[in-house]
């Protein structure tokens, strides 16, 4: 009765998460490969960690740019849910096709490409977070940290890691 109970439940998180995708108008990105000698996530017991996603549409990438310089903090904000969108495509095959499996998102890395003066990186760092809860709830918040950097690869905005328990 409880494991019916389980699938069951996992089966309504599953459909409420690729509802609420559908329902903010967001569909996930085919899923790009990692262009150097890495793995874009690594499961390791009940937790799958992902490595810095960065925010690419048909293998290009997008928001090329500082915060903060030539691109706005509300474009920041666009860039990281961009990032979010690539790791959510790459958690759904890592998971067979199914969200359900998402017990919680514990931890999200934002990293801004900022010139140095730029204060605002939390705020930024809110497209990823909100997105987050958006589609699992309360099972999306999560600890997260936020900070500039003076670049990133093919000097793109943003780029977000997350860990999930699954």
């Amino acid at each position: 009765m409880l494991s019916a109970r389980i699938i069951r439940n996992r089966r309504i998180i599953m459909t409420a998460a690729a509802a609420k995708l559908s329902s903010l108008g967001l569909e996930l990105p085919a899923v790009s490969m990692p262009a150097a000698n890495y793995v874009p996530y690594v499961i390791s017991g009940n937790m799958v960690y992902f490595s810095g996603t960065l925010p690419m549409k048909d293998g290009k990438p997008q928001f090329v740019g500082k915060v903060g310089e030539s691109l706005t903090i509300e474009q920041g904000q666009e860039c990281a849910r961009l990032c979010v969108l690539n790791i959510l495509s790459h958690l759904k095959n890592a998971l067979g096709g199914d969200l359900g499996k998402v017990k919680r998102v514990v931890r999200l890395g934002v990293f801004v490409n900022a010139p140095p003066a730029f204060t605002e990186h939390p705020k930024v760092a809110n497209g990823a977070s909100d997105l987050m809860v958006a589609v699992f709830g309360d099972s999306g918040k999560h600890a997260r940290f936020a900070v500039g950097v003076g670049g990133l690869p093919f000097g793109v905005g943003v780029e977000v890691d997350a860990a999930f328990e699954i």
